[in-house]
């Protein structure tokens, strides 16, 4: 009698590369619900598939960020199909998001949407996020805003999100959240970082009551000039790696 073959995993089905952005978007999930960015099961972050397929890996909806690993990352197209079988479900707000970015913007590998406290208040605001701050530094460099039109159901709002977005790292949705974009997750986290700190700061700030000192204009023109070699350059690669460590010391089955 011929023997069941044995289950094939997702790792023995994927790429080295495939997999180690696997390895390192579940690291990101594992990461935004460490530090209390996560909003349950909603906000995404997903990694365009190293490859020409044009093919990206997001949440697996219902699943919380604790709980993702590399394996149980969805694979799935531009137009919403599922590429991989998976027994979990596409959420239609991060696959109308994401796709715009990926689809738009060739340096866009990781793109990292949350709706964190902070942000949302921050992108409530009318003059949305002010320059008090080092941090505010780095995002002011690079920012764009997008207005509120509903929940991100309607393909019709892609071209102008994308639009607005033009070829900024970081994005605030208004009423809504926060959005980064990097080369890597690495990247996007570190930016989702910075983003996220300058509206905690900006709050904070507000919340004492005294009178604001916003850093002037010039000085937000050199920092701009700055801002790649500590995010982007040296700034996301010695930070990751500290960062999976710190992972692996809580919890290393997002590498599952």
């Amino acid at each position: 009698m011929t023997p069941s073959p044995q289950p094939t995993s997702v790792r023995d089905q994927v790429t080295e590369a495939e997999w180690k952005a696997r390895v390192d978007l579940a690291a990101a999930y594992r990461l935004v619900a460490l530090y209390g960015w996560d909003d349950l099961i909603f906000t995404h972050i997903s990694v365009r598939v190293p490859g020409g397929d044009h093919h990206f890996l997001l949440n697996p909806y219902g699943m919380m960020f604790e709980e993702v690993t590399a394996s149980s990352l969805l694979k799935i197209d531009l137009q919403g199909n599922k590429v991989m079988e998976s027994p979990y479900f596409i959420n239609p707000a991060g696959f109308t998001i994401h796709s715009a970015v990926h689809e738009a913007r060739e340096d866009a590998q990781c793109v990292m949407h949350l709706h964190t406290r902070n942000g949302i208040a921050v992108s409530a605001q009318k003059d949305g996020l002010l320059p008090l701050s080092q941090q505010a530094m780095f995002a002011l460099a690079s920012l764009a805003y997008h207005d509120y039109e509903g929940l991100a159901l309607d393909a019709e709002e892609k071209p102008r999100l994308v639009s607005d977005f033009g070829r900024k790292k970081f994005l605030i949705l208004r009423n809504h959240g926060l959005l980064t974009v990097g080369g890597t997750a690495a990247e996007a986290f570190l930016l989702m970082f910075l983003l996220e700190r300058a509206c905690e700061i900006q709050i904070l700030a507000q919340a004492g009551g005294g009178e604001l000192s916003p850093i002037p204009q010039p000085i937000i023109g050199r920092v701009a000039s700055q801002m790649d070699a500590v995010t982007v350059g040296m700034g996301a690669a010695l930070t990751w790696p500290g960062l999976l460590r710190k992972l692996d010391r809580i919890d290393p089955s997002y590498r599952d």
